[in-house]
């Protein structure tokens, strides 16, 4: 039926959001991403991927292109999983601002905070 509105409408639901709130965020005409797949203009599908994070193959056909930035798929599948939870997207997104020496100061606290509660 219409797969890759239903993916859509999954990744907004993950990101907390509605089909129209990111309708209105791209600046796409309302109810355009309701339509069928064939409906929707390839440039459109490569700027709600580039949203997301996700490629274009995962778009069109649900298939994950994990192993694309990642050469071990552990880590792979746990940046993903941290990338499409709303609350942790946060080191995703301060990440692509803060300066390396933040970066490292973060990374340090999160050891020392592992070393003080391992289960954790």
């Amino acid at each position: 039926m219409n797969e890759m509105v239903d993916r859509i409408r999954m990744l907004c639901k993950k990101h907390g959001m509605s089909l129209a709130s990111l309708e209105k965020e791209l600046g796409f005409a309302n109810g355009s991403l309701a339509k069928s797949d064939e409906k929707i203009q390839s440039v459109r599908i490569k700027a709600i991927a580039d949203y997301f994070g996700v490629s274009i193959e995962y778009l069109l056909t649900g298939k994950a292109e994990l192993m694309k930035y990642y050469f071990d798929i552990a880590v792979a599948e746990r940046a993903q999983e941290l990338f499409e939870n709303p609350d942790m997207r946060i080191l995703f997104d301060a990440a692509k601002d803060s300066r390396p020496e933040d970066l490292q100061m973060a990374a340090n606290l999160l050891s020392r905070l592992k070393e003080t509660n391992p289960d954790g």
